[in-house]
């Protein structure tokens, strides 16, 4: 198989990245309580995510929950030294085999952040849907578009698409969510109702999307929903006072910096580092290390 010519020039800068220092300079962040990596998936393969996990066990992480994370920030723990924290956005109908079989082996902990209308009907997430009815996107273009535009012109394009896409899902079944929700170490957490991009929607869709998946996850899972996670990581203040209006308590971004060692971090505006599906695992390495990123990660 051809590889892409990006992902052979993203593997030689992730070496140079890796050979030059900066690996070393994270890790010693981190030994010393500097800061927690906090990284997140989406439809890893079994291979990429058992990767990612045997590097953190190998070089001496220990991975913590998002109840620990948000008792640290609060200061009811004290900052941990070489830890990591791991959440899951969407909820693939893969991650079942492919994420929390590996959760099982190794008994990490994880948090799973729900899209649920995808569940509820088993229908496709509405990118695959332009994406399997525009043969002709190069790089995502169409579906970048319509995260851009406002929600009801996103709502009817993807309506517009939807008798073109092939039959089928994408996400979890109900029955699979439950097993999973049932598991040590898994906790749930709500990622809208039917994942869009809440800046572009009106007031009464935003708070539709935030109060509608918790109360639906509660009646499901029979237990409080109180983490969040922003679909495509945008978010304005608007969402953030949503957000603790539906008694939510933390909140994660896509923003990629690190979670340091200071008192004053936004609960509802974690960063996280994300793991692409389709690269490298030396350049996924550096970027769930942070130091695929900006220059003020590279401090000594």
């Amino acid at each position: 198989m051809k590889i892409p010519f990006r992902n052979v020039v993203a593997h030689l800068f992730s070496c140079y990245l890796i050979l030059n220092g900066k690996l070393k300079i994270l890790k010693r962040r981190c030994e010393k309580g500097e800061i927690i990596l906090s990284v997140y998936f989406h439809n890893p393969s079994k291979k990429l995510f058992t990767k990612c996990v045997k590097w953190f066990i190998k070089n001496g992480y220990h991975f913590i929950s998002t109840d620990d994370l948000q008792r640290i920030l609060i200061q009811q723990l004290e900052f941990p030294k070489s830890a990591v924290i791991m959440t899951i956005d969407d909820g693939w109908k893969e991650n079942k085999e492919n994420i929390f079989s590996v959760v099982e082996k190794y008994s990490i902990p994880i948090s799973l952040f729900v899209t649920t209308q995808p569940i509820e009907k088993q229908e496709r997430f509405w990118w695959t849907i332009i994406a399997k009815s525009n043969k002709d996107i190069i790089n995502n273009k169409k579906i970048e578009e319509l995260k851009i535009v406002p929600n009801e012109v996103r709502i009817r394009k993807v309506m517009d698409n939807k008798y073109l896409s092939n039959a089928g899902r994408d996400a979890l079944t109900f029955d699979e969510l439950m097993e999973i929700s049932d598991m040590n170490n898994v906790s749930i957490g709500s990622h809208t109702v039917t994942h869009p991009i809440l800046p572009m929607c009106n007031d009464n869709d935003a708070e539709f999307e935030i109060y509608e998946s918790k109360s639906k996850l509660e009646k499901w899972l029979n237990r409080p929903i109180t983490h969040f996670a922003y679909p495509n990581g945008d978010y304005t203040k608007r969402e953030c006072a949503f957000l603790r209006k539906a008694g939510y308590s933390m909140a994660f971004t896509t923003n990629p910096i690190y979670l340091e060692n200071t008192s004053n971090v936004d609960l509802f505006q974690i960063p996280r580092f994300g793991v692409v599906d389709n690269i490298p695992f030396t350049e996924n390495l550096c970027r769930m290390t942070g130091i695929w990123y900006e220059r003020k990660n590279f401090k000594k």
